[in-house]
């Protein structure tokens, strides 16, 4: 089974490679006062974090990257300016991730971190009242949210969107088979 998966994920790579993906624009004033607002000082790694991301995202290939480190050392600053890089582009953005904890965490941190920026952000998992989980569902296809943070709820088949332009995946290796399958196929491109 380790070979077939090999195969799957070699002939995926090679298609990928193939195609071409959304060319995103040079950093303006916008993005620039973002990156200002940030209230810590960024590390050297951080920086080189920040830089090649956004050097991908300038590319005409379509980026695949892992950002790794350890907790506290500014991985969700990195996936922050790439989702800020990609709102003003006029696509959404989805971070998945595997636990209500962790959306809730992240969707605190995006609110707090956006606040000053006219970005809609909403969460999406099953603690949200279906009713709302409605509502959200609906303008994420009509693209009225520019930040989408939740869990598996949004790889659901009545879940929908305008245009991803980016998907940042956290703590990758928490989802199961059954969901990294659903990730390759809801989010080809």
């Amino acid at each position: 089974s380790i070979k077939d998966i090999a195969t799957e994920l070699y002939k995926l790579y090679t298609e990928r490679k193939k195609e071409s993906g959304f060319k995103f624009p040079p950093d303006d004033e916008w993005q620039k006062d973002f990156e200002n607002s940030f209230v810590y000082e960024e590390t050297p790694d951080q920086l080189k974090a920040i830089e090649d991301v956004k050097r991908d995202m300038m590319s005409e290939k379509i980026m695949d990257r892992i950002v790794c480190g350890d907790s506290g050392y500014g991985k969700t600053e990195v996936a922050m300016r790439a989702a800020f890089k990609c709102v003003l582009a006029g696509k959404q953005v989805v971070v998945l991730v595997p636990t209500t904890v962790l959306a809730l965490q992240h969707y605190l941190t995006f609110k707090e971190r956006f606040s000053k920026f006219p970005v809609v952000i909403e969460m999406l998992s099953r603690l949200i009242p279906e009713r709302r989980q409605r509502e959200i569902i609906e303008k994420l296809r009509n693209g009225q949210i520019d930040i989408i943070i939740g869990t598996h709820r949004l790889l659901q088949e009545d879940v929908n969107f305008k245009d991803v332009g980016l998907l940042v995946i956290d703590e990758e290796q928490r989802f199961g088979v059954m969901q990294k399958e659903k990730i390759k196929t809801k989010f080809r491109k």
